[in-house]
């Protein structure tokens, strides 16, 4: 029964977050797709087509942490705009399945540009099975810090319109201004120390190098797994454990 009950919940967050808006407002699923394709065009023409697969790893970023920060918004919509969330809070359903719910209801949504994005790497990432498993895990990580940030500042913030400017800011930071497009070894000394404050920096450096992109040292790779592990468990333990939820 408990099963059940937890499947229903799960569901209810999809159809909720995801199939509603997917169905009722496709002109949405747009903008889900311009941001990581833009970025990824720009840098293709930019670098003659040589950087064309980083960009690709990079689009892959992009998506897990825009769409992993976007569920700021939705949950401020859900919270301040209709209520929704004072009656998850009296109900029985803990903070970590209510996020766990909204994070694949924003995975569902987030498909369109997978999809396309998958269908990129078969012509531009030719990687073997582990390859293509270390990237996949690399994403994943990625998604679960932006749904930690993401579930984190929505229970802090008390306007739609705040989400918006923290979840742009985050975004920014996170997914455009470090090397996630192209290697850090584009960045000079001794701003590439700049670029290590922002975890998705090792995770591109995991990607480029699993892909072949970029040749980094066995200590760089144990460096970065150690630290975007760290960083995904952290940020998920606060969103779980600190967040304002029963508060509200």
């Amino acid at each position: 029964m408990r099963t059940k009950n937890r499947g229903s919940q799960l569901l209810a967050s999809i159809l909720v977050n995801a199939i509603y808006a997917m169905k009722n407002f496709p002109v949405m699923l747009i903008n889900t797709l311009l941001a990581p394709l833009s970025f990824l065009i720009v840098i293709a023409f930019v670098s003659h087509g040589a950087l064309i697969g980083v960009a690709v790893e990079g689009a892959f970023i992009m998506t897990m942490v825009v769409n992993g920060i976007g569920l700021q918004g939705d949950l401020s919509h859900l919270k301040n705009d209709l209520k929704l969330q004072d009656m998850i809070v009296s109900s029985p359903t803990s903070s970590l399945m209510y996020m766990a719910g909204m994070a694949i209801s924003e995975l569902v949504y987030a498909l369109p540009s997978v999809v396309m994005l998958i269908i990129l790497s078969f012509f531009f990432l030719h990687v073997g099975l582990l390859a293509a498993l270390v990237i996949a895990a690399v994403m994943l990580l990625i998604f679960i810090v932006g749904i930690s940030l993401g579930f984190f500042f929505a229970t802090l913030t008390a306007d739609v319109i705040q989400s918006w400017a923290f979840g742009g800011m985050l975004s920014t930071l996170l997914s455009t201004l470090p090397p996630v497009y192209y290697p850090i070894t584009y960045i000079p000394m001794p701003y590439q120390y700049l670029a290590y404050i922002s975890p998705t920096t090792y995770a591109a450096e995991i990607a480029q190098s699993a892909a072949g992109f970029v040749s980094f040292s066995p200590a760089t790779i144990i460096i970065d797994w150690v630290v975007l592990v760290s960083v995904a468990v952290v940020l998920l333990l606060i969103a779980g454990k600190k967040s304002r939820w029963r508060e509200i």
